[in-house]
């Protein structure tokens, strides 16, 4: 039986980074120095996590609608994901860190792809923490191609249709194995999911605040985790 304390212990966050174009605009700046500031703000979040006990951080790094966005930025996004990458692969191996990417990441450009991938072979086997990128995610999406998976296996004779319940279709997800979050941080103020994690945050609790996100520091993480531990988590239990 887990007890209120193992209940509430934080293990994963997952974060909307939003802002980053807002910032750009009140500073006067391109939208693609406001990703980099953005950049700033995943590494400085990195380098925190483990202070706070986070094994887990996922990303709503680019999402699926984000393609409909200017050829520039949606070419300067991809460069900088590359970018991040190949300059914190160092970093992640040196603290222990494995990355995982979420989403439909074979039709990312390849020369983002093939970064991503061999940082994820790289890291594989290290144990200290996962940070996972959702890249060419939507909720919708995955909850889709999840359904598909399901359906490819029943016509095979692999698993019966009457086998599938909550638990079981969750194995046809895109990261089965890592752990729903327990809190989801929104910045910039909006009051919206975007299509992140729509099966994964069902038990979520949610922390939105109105710093753009390259603003978002230690400082802000800790507002967000104090937060946390001050709430009651019942899972639809208790009222």
């Amino acid at each position: 039986m887990v007890n209120e304390s193992q209940e509430k212990q934080l293990c994963h966050v997952a974060l909307i980074m939003d802002g980053n174009g807002r910032w750009a605009q009140r500073h006067g700046v391109s939208r693609i120095e406001g990703h980099k500031q953005g950049a700033i703000a995943v590494q400085k979040l990195i380098e925190s996590a483990s202070e706070f006990g986070i094994k887990y951080i996922t990303l709503y790094a680019f999402s699926t609608e984000n393609w409909k966005r200017s050829r520039e930025e949606v070419n300067g996004l991809m460069d900088l994901l590359k970018e991040f990458i190949d300059n914190n692969l160092e970093h992640l191996q040196k603290n222990g860190i494995r990355l995982l990417a979420s989403g439909r990441i074979e039709q990312l450009p390849e020369h983002s792809r093939e970064s991503l991938k061999n940082a994820i072979k790289l890291t594989a086997d290290n144990t200290s923490g996962t940070l996972i990128l959702a890249l060419n995610y939507g909720g919708r999406s995955e909850i889709c191609d999840a359904a598909k998976k399901f359906a490819h296996d029943v016509v095979k004779h692999k698993i019966d249709i009457d086998e599938l319940d909550e638990s079981r279709f969750r194995d046809y997800l895109y990261l089965s194995e890592v752990p729903d979050p327990d809190l989801m941080i929104r910045t910039s103020g909006e009051l919206r999911l975007s299509n992140f994690l729509l099966w994964q945050l069902s038990y979520a609790e949610i922390y939105v605040t109105d710093t753009l996100w390259p603003d978002f520091d230690r400082d802000e993480m800790k507002k967000a985790i104090d937060g946390y531990y001050q709430r009651e988590r019942r899972f639809g239990g208790r009222g």
